[in-house]
């Protein structure tokens, strides 16, 4: 906080630019989650990165939300998935 949010934000641009990614958008917030941040990484693996790191420090709790681009949702609907309900 003697920072101030700008520093904040300029240290977590720094993290995900040294591993290949982009930030997208940083807002604070108030209520059960601090912030919220869209982001750009180059894979799944680098965001599995940034949270164990982030999360093992014990000083921030963070939570990741994978979003799925409209082509990765028509080649996800295009893929047989040999599921059987229970009880079927």
């Amino acid at each position: 906080m003697r920072k101030g949010g700008s520093q904040r934000i300029a240290a977590i641009k720094q993290l995900i630019e040294s591993l290949g990614g982009r930030l997208e958008a940083f807002y604070f917030s108030y209520g059960e989650d601090d912030a919220y941040l869209i982001i750009d990484l180059p894979d799944a693996a680098t965001g599995i990165a940034i949270s164990l790191a982030v999360n093992a420090s014990g000083a921030v709790r963070i939570s990741t939300i994978p979003l799925i681009t409209p082509a990765e949702m028509d080649a996800a609907c295009k893929q047989a998935v040999p599921y059987r309900a229970p009880g079927a």
